[in-house]
């Protein structure tokens, strides 16, 4: 028995082949160009499946990681704004119409947790979150084995939590995402401001990202560590909250912000130790590293078919 794997992203698409131990056989991949219109997509997404499938070898069925938001009960992508014209595009349903066997569509940080909860760093964890910290900031929740989806399939959007800006209401990723850091560290070094940021674009403040300000802040510079260990507060805080709420054995941390590692991570704990209202909920909690790196998408698409869209985990 096989599992077909498809994460569909702004950038790639890959598609693998699994076992039924999540294992990678043989993968594929291209280029996503969203731009040449959904049709073309959809197309590349076939031609990979059919590179990956398994001759003669029965499929368990096709598990899909995709950006949200989506609807994961009837397997509609709704508007991922990194796919401009996928709009109520019903995958799920014309990935088995083609190929004849079931299909789970998941989002991505959703999936990502599913892979760490199977072979990763919430293994034979039933309560656990998983934070992804890059463009956005993303999330997938598990509750006694379970992910949390919501009414509609559209919870955990944990970037659009809600913050108080000076006086002006602001979602935490708009603050404390890659884009955030950017922004700010342009908008301080167009002021003025002293850093080695200035030399690492070349004084184009244009290409000042989120990359280079980790960088800057990995080598000590004030500025980039300023904008990191702030970011690095907010999204402690909006754990702190996801804590109070959840109650996880373990937070797992992936995405390219989380490379940064201390500037980032450490007031991020700092933060959540000192506002938790009581110490029972750190006294056990394992905040870790996403274990499973690029493969991430891939185990966790394939692990939607083993644990019924995420309704149900494997004991």
């Amino acid at each position: 028995m096989r599992i077909i794997a498809v994460d569909l992203g702004g950038t790639r698409i890959r598609a693998a082949c699994l076992d039924e131990n999540l294992n990678i056989l043989q993968r594929r991949e291209t280029l996503t160009r969203p731009a040449e219109g959904q049709v073309a997509v959809l197309g590349r997404i076939e031609d990979l499946v059919t590179a990956v499938w398994p001759g003669e070898t029965e499929v368990l069925g096709i598990g899909v990681s995709s950006p949200g938001p989506l609807d994961p009960y009837r397997g509609i992508v709704l508007a991922p704004p990194n796919l401009p014209d996928w709009h109520q595009v019903p995958l799920a349903d014309l990935l088995a119409g083609r190929f004849a066997v079931p299909v789970r569509l998941g989002k991505d940080a959703n999936v990502a947790l599913l892979a760490e909860a199977a072979h990763g760093a919430a293994q034979g964890c039933r309560h656990a979150i998983y934070l992804t910290l890059s463009t956005g900031i993303g999330a997938g929740i598990l509750c006694d084995g379970r992910l949390l989806l919501g009414h509609g399939g559209l919870a955990t959007e944990v970037g659009s939590m809600m913050l108080l800006v000076n006086g002006v209401a602001r979602r935490l990723e708009m603050e404390a995402a890659g884009p955030a850091l950017a922004r700010q560290a342009r908008q301080r070094l167009a002021a003025g401001e002293v850093s080695l940021l200035r030399a690492m674009c070349d004084g184009d403040l244009r290409e000042v990202d989120a990359a280079m300000v980790g960088a800057a802040a990995q080598q000590g510079d004030p500025l980039a560590l300023a904008l990191v260990r702030r970011a690095g507060r907010l999204i402690g805080l909006g754990l702190t909250s996801l804590l109070h709420l959840f109650n996880p054995e373990v937070v797992v941390i992936g995405g390219g912000l989380s490379l940064i590692g201390a500037p980032l991570l450490e007031p991020m704990r700092d933060t959540v130790r000192r506002e938790v209202i009581y110490e029972g909920y750190t006294r056990s909690l394992r905040i870790e590293a996403a274990a499973l790196g690029a493969d991430v998408s891939l185990v966790g698409a394939a692990a939607l078919l083993r644990s019924d869209g995420g309704r149900e985990l494997e004991n």
